[in-house]
């Protein structure tokens, strides 16, 4: 038996086949059509259509998807990939496969994904979260998702940063239409705009990262800056769902001084005597999304 998983992202769209047994026979990637709503649902039906010529039988669909499907209009809100916001994407792409769908939301797949069979195998509380060009979050309890009447569970990246200083106030402006979200700090954007603004110098976040670790003043205080509050954001986090683990996904979770420093920094902000959270890299890297999605059939 098989499940497809479709991760839609912004850039780019995933589909894979996961056996039972895990193993993915077939992945297939294609540019995400950007501020093309049509032109997404093609690039999806198409690709699952492909994989599934490729493997010889119809299998179940599970979406990953920024934003989510509200549960009051059926239409998708919160999408950092706004040209999906307010269309009615179960019912459409439904439709053009004749099937039932499964969507979630992209952080979710991940959190669902590393709890299942990943970094976070066999705990029973689980935090996920993706920081990329954007910032989310999913939890697992058990090893089921928590979404929530609103289905926003796990949506700290648009939760204020905590304890700000007098420099972060009011913060950068965000797509959602506040200001000083924790996506504006912490998204890889965030940090490219954070070093901006103290340097004057537009780099990548990886580059930012390679010059701190070869002893470039600026960027050290960069990620110092960075590092203290992710520690601010996470510990919000432990302070009102106590995870056993939090699993860092997306392109910042590449960055391996985080793992050590955070959790340095967030026992002065978390409302106990000693914190046992493990903050860990995904086991399945950037494949834990498309195969959360694979997972959101069960068995």
């Amino acid at each position: 038996m098989f499940r497809i998983g479709v991760d839609l992202g912004g850039t780019k769209i995933e589909a894979i086949a996961l056996a039972d047994d895990g193993v993915i026979p077939v992945r297939l990637r294609v540019a995400t059509p950007r501020h093309d709503y049509e032109g997404t649902l093609s690039a999806i039906a198409r690709l699952v259509h492909e994989i599934e010529a490729s493997i010889g039988q119809q299998a179940t669909v599970g979406i990953g998807m920024p934003g989510a499907l509200s549960p009051a209009t059926g239409l998708v809100k919160n999408a950092n990939s706004t040209w999906l916001n307010g269309k009615p994407l179960d019912h459409d792409l439904s439709a053009l496969l004749a099937r039932p769908l499964r969507f979630s939301n992209d952080a979710n797949c991940f959190a669902l994904s590393e709890a299942s069979d990943g970094a976070a195998a066999g705990a029973a509380c689980v935090f996920g979260v993706i920081i990329g060009t954007g910032t989310g979050g999913g939890v697992v309890v058990n090893g089921r998702l928590l979404t929530g009447p609103n289905a926003i569970a796990g949506e700290w990246g648009h939760n204020p940063l905590p304890r700000p200083q007098a420099e972060e106030l009011p913060g950068p402006a965000c797509y959602c239409g506040h200001h000083g979200c924790i996506e504006t700090f912490l998204s890889g954007p965030g940090i490219a705009r954070d070093h901006q603004r103290a340097t004057g110098l537009t780099l990548e976040p990886t580059e930012i990262a390679r010059r701190a670790e070869a002893g470039d003043a600026a960027a050290a205080a960069t990620f110092e800056r960075y590092e203290d509050r992710m520690a601010r954001a996470l510990a919000t986090i432990i302070n009102v769902i106590d995870p056993d683990v939090i699993v860092l996904g997306g392109g910042m979770s590449n960055v391996g001084r985080l793992y050590e420093n955070v959790p340095a920094r967030w026992s002065r902000y978390v409302f106990s005597d000693r914190v046992d959270t493990r903050l860990v890299p995904p086991r399945h890297g950037d494949s834990s999304g498309v195969r959360g999605a694979a997972w959101l059939w069960p068995a």
